[in-house]
């Protein structure tokens, strides 16, 4: 066989946000001969056109796809645009999924969410729960689009033998994260609060009581975990990509990380007029220690530290 027919090239949709900046940090540092990586962004062509797809497919011709791209926002878009969210996801799926097949990509990953898990469920969650009941009302457009990918990637393993399989990431957070107190996630959202409270000289104030629990994964361990399943894993099946059940940490516990890794040093406040949601959301992670058993996870207060580095150095830039 001939080098040039070796050659594998990966092309990761959504490839400049939060974990397509991680994965291409990870592969640079840890290169495979004969791999090209492409990383698109929007500016590459609408995904949510068959015509656009066709030619982003046709340019790069991608033997194997990561796909992260998605229609994505907070709580109150999820309620106000049900069926934008809906539709506009199921289409990107859809021309992604058909055009992998089409064109012999030989693995297709792509991300799901565990908000899309049941709403009414038992904890821990796992792989086999993910169909068992309604998501919540909130957010049922973009969880039901998330949802038909698992569905799909058995339907396409069973009558057309491709290899599409599915990662369900916890709270992720690091690096190129989305920095804005009113639309990021929550470690995000709590550095960039945290660094105005120490620039104005204000009290460090975090919404709710500090008690609901979660499971937050450090970008780069998500990145390295899916190159993994890209290279690794081959069931259709999903498989959770998470920390332990035991590194489950409060978000009082995330906050004084983040006034530690931000040197604040003034009053850290509670503010328990404000809802704390949903108390845990546990996921098991035993199906990825069954594969491996002694992948060392980056720990929170070391991850928190990388992130506000980096949300130091480049707080002019990133999105916030």
């Amino acid at each position: 066989m001939t080098e040039a027919a070796e050659k594998s090239v990966v092309m990761v949709t959504g490839g400049s946000g939060l974990v397509g900046s991680a994965i291409r940090d990870y592969v640079t540092a840890n290169p495979k001969e004969n791999q090209e990586w492409v990383f698109l962004s929007s500016k590459d062509g609408d995904l949510r056109d068959r015509k656009a797809t066709e030619a982003i497919f046709e340019k790069f011709k991608p033997t194997h796809v990561i796909h992260l791209a998605a229609k994505v926002g907070g709580l109150f878009a999820n309620m106000a645009q049900k069926v934008e969210f809906y539709r506009e996801n199921t289409l990107i799926n859809d021309n992604i999924m058909e055009l992998c097949r089409i064109t012999n990509v030989k693995k297709l990953v792509s991300m799901l969410s565990t908000c899309i898990f049941p709403d009414k469920t038992t904890y821990p969650i796992d792989e086999t729960m993910l169909h068992d009941g309604p998501p919540h009302p909130s957010n049922e457009g973009y969880a039901y689009a998330k949802r038909l990918i698992d569905t799909m990637n058995r339907a396409y393993a069973e009558e057309y033998g491709c290899n599409f399989t599915s990662i369900i990431p916890t709270n992720i957070y690091g690096p190129h994260d989305n920095f804005s107190i009113q639309n990021g996630h929550v470690i995000p959202g709590l550095i960039h609060k945290c660094y105005i409270a120490k620039r104005d000289n204000t009290p460090f104030t975090i919404w709710g009581s500090g008690t609901p629990l979660r499971q937050f994964i450090y970008s780069g361990d998500l990145a390295a975990l899916t190159v993994w399943v890209m290279r690794e894993y081959h069931s259709p099946d999903p498989i959770t990509l998470s920390v332990d059940e035991a590194a489950e940490v409060s978000i009082k516990t995330v906050a004084l990380a983040v006034a530690k890794a931000m040197k604040f040093e003034g009053d850290v406040v509670f503010d328990t007029e404000k809802a704390d949601g949903q108390f845990k959301k546990t996921a098991c992670n035993k199906k990825l220690r069954s594969y491996r058993p002694d992948y060392e996870f980056v720990g929170i207060e070391e991850g928190i530290q990388k992130s506000v580095d980096w949300f130091l150095e480049n707080y002019e830039t990133c999105r916030k």
